[in-house]
């Protein structure tokens, strides 16, 4: 129950309170933006000066190895779940959801754990820039194949789904979007900065990337709380497997993520945050790439499912018990 003496945590409970109570309170959206990228940066400067500290190691490999294999699970186990009760191109588009990672999510287990003085490597906000893109590139492929599979069995029906089929964007076109995406490459340019500048950076910076990170991060997280509380109405209706996934998927995904940490002989804290990776969902970048990879999917399914249930689960109660049973099985 750390987590609700935290006052970060409390802002988003708050902003969830508030935004149920649909108070007239919200953030600016580009204050919004403003204090997304400047948490990015952050992170990756802080990545950086601990690889400029620690060196290419053995454990660094390791960890960014388990990464890129959770990313490609995940999206596979997932698609495979939900294609049995939504349609190929809903199964596709939550999968590459929750196949992809919530940066917010990440920065805020990081914090946490510095909390509660638990050691973690620099290199896993490396891990979660690699675990960005192979869900998108997943969903794209599995979301043709249906398309394929719905013109040889001839039941294009409607005319706006044919427009959408001959109109959808190359595939080359959609990697671009996702592998050059502008919070990925500054989180990238940030750690490299970071590496190359190392002590002296990190002195330099730190009034920036130190002093001032705990007050934004529960700014930002009193925007999430209000966006959270704004979008749970798009589930109602839904089938409640949604919700049972939105819920039970994280937890399987953060415990293949422990099984695997352990058999690589991983660290408790790099073991906790890729359980965070593979838990999370992400509900910025993905939903962004696929409402143009995938129009014929509903963005109530999996934007409302990510930032409306599996984001407060895990702000909430998911990074505290990640934790826990890392320390418990990995020390």
């Amino acid at each position: 129950m750390t987590s609700f003496t935290d006052p970060a945590i409390l802002f988003f409970v708050f902003g969830m309170l508030a935004g149920s109570l649909k108070s007239n309170l919200e953030i600016p959206q580009p204050i919004s933006r403003f204090l997304s990228l400047y948490l990015l940066m952050t992170l990756g400067l802080k990545g950086g000066f601990a690889l400029a500290q620690s060196g290419l190691t053995s454990d660094v490999v390791i960890s960014l190895a388990a990464a890129l294999g959770m990313a490609c699970i995940v999206p596979l186990i997932g698609y495979g779940v939900l294609c049995r009760f939504l349609s190929g191109f809903d199964a596709a588009a939550i999968a590459a959801t929750y196949g992809s990672v919530s940066a917010v999510t990440f920065i805020t287990a990081s914090q946490h754990l510095d909390n509660q003085g638990v050691a973690f490597g620099g290199h896993m906000a490396a891990a979660m820039a690699l675990m960005e893109s192979p869900a998108i590139v997943f969903a794209v492929v599995m979301a043709n194949h249906v398309r394929r599979r719905i013109n040889l069995n001839g039941n294009l029906t409607d005319a706006s789904v044919g427009a959408h089929v001959t109109g959808n964007p190359p595939l080359s076109r959609i990697l671009h979007e996702a592998l050059t995406d502008g919070a990925q490459l500054l989180l990238l340019g940030a750690m490299l900065i970071g590496l190359l500048t190392g002590e002296s950076g990190r002195a330099a910076m730190k009034p920036f990337s130190v002093d001032l990170f705990k007050g934004m991060l529960a700014f930002f997280l009193l925007d999430m709380g209000l966006l959270a509380a704004r979008n749970m109405g798009q589930l109602k209706g839904q089938s409640p497997w949604l919700v049972v996934y939105a819920v039970l998927g994280p937890l399987v995904h953060a415990g293949l993520a422990l099984l695997l940490a352990w058999l690589l002989g991983m660290a408790a804290g790099d073991a906790a945050l890729l359980m965070v990776l593979s838990a999370s969902a992400s509900y910025i970048a993905v939903p962004a790439v696929i409402r143009h990879a995938i129009p014929e999917a509903s963005p109530s399914l999996y934007f409302g499912m990510s930032l409306g249930l599996t984001f407060p689960f895990n702000i909430l109660l998911g990074i505290p018990l990640y934790l826990h049973f890392a320390q418990k099985f990995l020390g």
